[in-house]
């Protein structure tokens, strides 16, 4: 299983429910990653996204606490137990965690594959984080990719593969 996340230099990945930024070269990099495989998210991932609809092209996998939760479109699963099993119906190369902070938390001892976009710019005012990868020894920075320049900071891809 991969997961795939853009995080700040603090390791941050969103305030408000939000992401910190919005990277044209990331989202570009997200969508062709992405495309024709199994998406696995939290409910407020999927509200992010323009008009709460889920990610086409892809199956999109929805983790809810709400018994009464539906969305056309998506697969809806209540407990991590239950996301695991609707998980193994697919490849594991083809299934890429992307957020929240708790479902990306609860996921990753199951990932064997991270693409983290790394911000070269702390947020302040940001709210959820992700571990970092560069101080857990079950980790290990495989490949260092482009860097991009945005408004006031840059950006770069980084592959992330489990060890242990």
């Amino acid at each position: 299983m991969n997961l795939i996340v853009a995080v700040d230099e603090n390791w941050a990945i969103g305030r408000n429910g939000d992401l910190l930024a919005h990277m044209k070269e990331d989202m570009k990099f997200f969508r062709a990653t992405t495309k024709d495989h199994v998406v696995l998210m939290g409910r407020k991932t999927l509200d992010s996204f323009p008009g709460g609809n889920p990610l086409k092209n892809r199956t999109n996998i929805v983790l809810t606490a709400n018994p009464d939760f539906q969305r056309e479109g998506v697969i809806v699963v209540h407990s991590i137990e239950e996301l695991l099993a609707e998980a193994k119906k697919y490849p594991a190369e083809e299934l890429f965690v992307i957020g929240g902070g708790r479902v990306y938390k609860e996921m990753l001892p199951y990932c064997t594959k991270a693409y983290v976009t790394h911000v070269h710019k702390a947020f302040d005012d940001a709210d959820t984080w992700f571990p970092n990868l560069s101080e857990d020894s079950e980790w290990k920075l495989t490949e260092t990719g482009a860097t991009f320049s945005q408004d006031d900071f840059t950006y770069t891809f980084t592959t992330y593969e489990r060890v242990k």
